[in-house]
């Protein structure tokens, strides 16, 4: 398990001083780090057709990308490249662990962990990110430079990578296995390696109003509501055919403030819409459903319940109340009285007997976390 020293900060000194406001080096942010995959295992990874890996490379001078599934690197030499993999911690555990320690940050707001291997001269270029990153560099050393928050021009250094121009870094350092440098959106940044090396990037990215918008639209039209048209019963005589005046448009305004503002909706939307995976999950599906019985031998054995790598669970608070929560963008609805039950699901990655004791002599509730581990949402510990 890691434990994350933010320079002495608490989390809520952390969050008052640096978060979306500027970059943070954090020296020996985890003590004594050790790499939670290796550079091989990485290859492993790329080699699988659902995973998203990418190859960023220079050849003479030029940039150059390209999308996996990898199985060969010897064409690229020994310099002068990195291997990517998103969402690292839905294939795997240990990696999966390095969100723990920025839990303090809800659920929602985690995008996943991506994985760099990047030999000497190895990196991505100077870019800039639309989404809030810890940088934890694992064996190696890197060399990271960070600028202002300025307006820079973009420039198309490949069809695949955005890069931006030239900056004056604020930041200027190398970093050491265990080092962490916080970067909030909108801060140029770029990396080198000085030696093959590793970086785990924790990202955390919120989304775009057009595109909440956009989902939000999708929800509606998907679950067939807000189906009822716009009417206007007092409709007077125009001499202006042409004109939508400003009673129709605030009538039309109207209309979509009461979509807006139907918050039993907008919940559900909520909750399905920020609990839905960014990437494929990995999941095994029990080819013969385990029953409550065996639930329950199993727990009381001491065996803990593990969350798998990736999976998203929110809850909101009215929601909860009534018994609901959210899980890979489905909604779970369960007795109010289970509400406490149901928390501990979106709050926490391993579950012990003691914590579910309370009330596993509910059946309702042994039900649900039977169909949880036969989804394979939650696994058993061997």
């Amino acid at each position: 398990m890691y434990t994350v020293n933010l320079n002495d900060l608490t989390p809520e000194q952390f969050l008052a001083q640096y978060w979306q406001k500027k970059p943070l080096l954090i020296r020996g942010g985890f003590t004594d780090f050790k790499d939670p995959i290796s550079a091989d295992e990485l290859a492993g990874l790329a080699m699988e057709e659902q995973i998203e890996s990418r190859l960023v490379w220079q050849k003479d001078g030029q940039w150059q990308a390209e999308h996996g599934p990898f199985e060969d690197y010897s064409h690229l030499g020994d310099k002068d490249w990195s291997l990517l993999i998103q969402g690292t911690d839905h294939f795997d555990a240990d990696v999966a662990e390095l969100i723990r320690p920025f839990r303090f940050i809800p659920n929602w707001r985690i995008d996943d962990v991506m994985v760099s291997f990047a030999t000497p001269g190895g990196g991505v270029g100077p870019h800039v990110d639309n989404y809030d990153v810890f940088i934890i560099q694992g064996s190696g050393k890197r060399h990271w430079q960070v600028g202002s928050n300025e307006q820079l021009t973009e420039v198309v250094a490949h069809q695949a990578l955005l890069h931006v121009e030239t900056f004056d870094p604020i930041i200027d350092v190398e970093l050491m296995p265990g080092d962490i440098l916080y970067i909030p959106p909108g801060f140029p940044h770029q990396g080198v390696a000085i030696e093959p090396s590793m970086s785990f990037s924790v990202g955390f990215r919120t989304t775009s109003k057009a595109h909440l918008f956009s989902a939000l639209a999708d929800h509606i039209i998907d679950n067939q509501l807000n189906t009822d048209m716009v009417i206007d019963p007092y409709r007077q005589v125009t001499t202006k055919p042409g004109l939508l005046d400003q009673q129709d448009f605030d009538n039309l305004k109207q209309s979509l403030k009461e979509v807006i503002n139907d918050d039993q909706k907008l919940a559900d939307f909520f909750g399905q819409h920020f609990s839905q995976a960014k990437h494929e999950l990995d999941l095994e599906p029990l080819e013969d459903d385990f029953s409550t019985d065996e639930l329950l031998e199993v727990l009381q054995n001491d065996q803990q319940l593990i969350r798998i790598g990736g999976l998203r669970s929110v809850y909101l608070i009215d929601a909860l109340a009534e018994g609901s929560i959210y899980i890979n963008g489905e909604k779970f609805m369960l007795s109010e009285a289970l509400s406490p039950a149901l928390q501990l699901f979106a709050d926490h990655s391993e579950l012990s007997y003691q914590q579910l004791a309370p009330w596993l002599k509910q059946p309702e509730f042994v039900t649900f976390v039977s169909q949880l581990i036969n989804a394979g949402y939650w696994y058993i510990t061997e």
